[in-house]
């Protein structure tokens, strides 16, 4: 169920993706309210980064819409989706390993550049391309100026993360760590100034201090009104940061609503730990990893 007292920023509409015989999304539907944080957790093989590469424009659905800001963007680019505000992380972190920490961030600001909005400055699509090569090659007083204020923005947005990338601002990416290669993704997916954010499983990689500490960026960007859709196991912190959960499995949605309900229904907790698992779940909770956090919260 849609937070109705939001306007709707993403509405998903019956969407499926098959692969073969499998169906990997199943007439899922979901709005997300205009700044709302709102997760989605499931099992493994739920469906959670197919859904997310289906309304990113990363594969294309067999049956169903999305749309974003009222506007049908089905089969929509991944390029194209950038434009008007949508941005996203993956599950496993993608960097350009041989560019600094902060070129890897000013990347994810190159569709605000004047120079490859679309269709260029005449309204024609082939003159993008060609008016960025030859700024770059001329490389006026106004691009040095745009060039200048953009690094500025981004040093801005790596300071969000504190002393964990800032002294890096000069390192090649591929000299960090898994964790802040992955905060190096997100801060790139900040710089487009998005307006709906995917995030896939920030935390991953991160220790229980890492993870605290993204709990409060993440935190600190839905306050300012991100709207912020969110994959992630660690369901301590989907509880605390969620104003919804939608909850996945084989595809299809099998529950929503606020966090504390959805930790009781029983049909989660059978997804997590199967029928013979609920009963003894609650005499060692501790063994059952990730469905542990669901268990807690019922308690």
């Amino acid at each position: 169920m849609a937070n109705q007292s939001k306007k709707p920023l993403l509405e998903i509409s019956g969407l499926t993706r098959r692969f073969g015989g499998l169906t990997a999304v199943n007439g899922l539907s979901l709005a997300v309210g205009e700044g709302e944080l709102v997760s989605v957790i499931g099992p493994n093989g739920a469906g959670k980064t197919t859904l997310f590469n289906l309304i990113a424009g990363l594969d294309t659905p067999d049956a169903g819409s999305v749309a974003f800001d009222g506007r049908d963007v089905t089969g929509f680019t991944a390029e194209r989706l950038a434009g008007l505000g949508l941005a996203r992380t993956f599950q496993h972190g993608r960097v350009f390993g041989n560019l600094s920490v902060l070129d890897n961030v000013l990347v994810g600001a190159h569709t605000r550049l004047r120079a490859v909005r679309p269709g260029g400055p005449l309204g024609v699509p082939v003159l993008g391309p060609l008016v960025e090569l030859a700024l770059a090659l001329i490389r006026p007083a106004s691009v040095r100026a745009e060039e200048e204020r953009l690094r500025a923005e981004a040093a801005e947005i790596v300071a969000l993360f504190g002393e964990r990338l800032t002294p890096r601002l000069d390192k090649p990416a591929h000299s960090l760590s898994y964790a802040n290669r992955r905060r190096v993704e997100i801060a790139r997916a900040l710089a487009l100034h998005p307006r709906l954010l995917l995030l896939d499983e920030p935390t991953a990689g991160m220790n229980p201090t890492e993870t605290a500490e993204m709990l409060e960026i993440i935190r600190g960007l839905k306050a300012r009104g991100l709207t912020i859709l969110l994959i992630e196991h660690k369901l301590d912190l989907v509880m605390q940061l969620s104003d919804r959960v939608v909850v996945m499995d084989h595809g299809a949605r099998i529950a929503e609503g606020l966090p504390a309900a959805v930790a009781r229904d029983p049909a989660v907790i059978e997804a997590y730990l199967g029928h013979k698992a609920v009963g003894a779940a609650n005499q060692d909770e501790a063994g059952y990893g990730e469905a542990g956090a669901v268990i807690r919260a019922v308690q």
